[in-house]
């Protein structure tokens, strides 16, 4: 193989392409394939590299607690109107109007799962997703008060195509922490989408802000963009515990 070649290659960080070289020359030889066919193929392989590092980059930024898919969901566990919801948004219409998704139910149904498959789909449409759970961002926004960097983490939250806010509502809060969720759903649910999953109805959410009128305002605007998911049924991880725990096969020998 050309050294000038591969050192040019190396240089232009077509990385893709040097992978395949070898292999695409040979291919090209044994099928007589013309220059412009061998040319295609390589920028095919070098654009595939690129979109996998880019979507394996997405996914690490993402921040996700695990690696859930659409594919993992336990479909069957959920009514056919669920379902039909479920791969109604993997389509990716919703981020593409600036919809929005509330997830409620009860523990363990499977709520954060969902969020984050979704998410992951996100990733692979090529969208830029933050997972990050209701009280972490709460802190976030909270410290941006005491340093007076309060703006720039509004902007950071801002960034994503798709923000995710796991756990909202497990408890009252306070009037700092009411006007910044006011301020995060206002600046983003015109413009980018947000999966809110929580143990709570919407309706519930207005009791635990000090302002009604301010926690109307926020959701209001939010639940009329919302595709709206209301999971129901026993605990997944619950089940999944029990069949554990009964199950011979993780049972070690005395």
């Amino acid at each position: 193989m050309n050294t000038e070649i591969i050192e040019l290659l190396k240089k232009l960080k077509l990385r893709g392409m040097l992978d395949t070289l070898e292999n695409r020359l040979g291919q090209a030889k044994k099928s007589n394939l013309p220059y412009t066919e061998l040319l295609a193929l390589l920028l095919q392989d070098e654009i595939q590299r690129r979109n996998s590092t880019s979507f394996v980059s997405r996914i690490k930024k993402a921040d996700f607690e695990e690696e859930k898919t659409i594919e993992g969901l336990e479909m069957e566990r959920y009514p056919s109107k669920i379902q039909r919801q479920i791969r109604e948004l993997a389509c990716g219409h919703y981020l593409q109007e600036s919809e929005h998704l509330i997830l409620s139910g009860p523990t363990g149904t499977g709520k954060s799962h969902i969020a984050q498959a979704l998410g992951h789909h996100a990733c692979r449409l090529g969208k830029k997703v933050q997972f990050i759970r209701a009280n972490a961002l709460l802190r976030f926004m909270g410290s941006g008060r005491a340093d007076e960097s309060w703006e720039l983490k509004l902007k950071k939250l801002l960034v994503p195509d798709l923000l995710i806010i796991d756990d909202f509502a497990l408890k009252t809060f306070t009037a700092s922490q009411a006007e910044d969720i006011y301020e995060l759903i206002a600046e983003r649910y015109l413009k980018k989408s947000i999966i809110i999953t929580s143990n709570r109805t919407v309706e519930a959410w207005i009791k635990l802000f000090p302002d009604p009128v301010v926690a109307n305002a926020a959701f209001d605007r939010l639940s009329h963009r919302a595709h709206h998911l209301i999971l129901d049924g026993p605990s997944f991880r619950r089940e999944h515990r029990i069949a554990k725990r009964n199950n011979p096969d993780n049972k070690k020998d005395k």
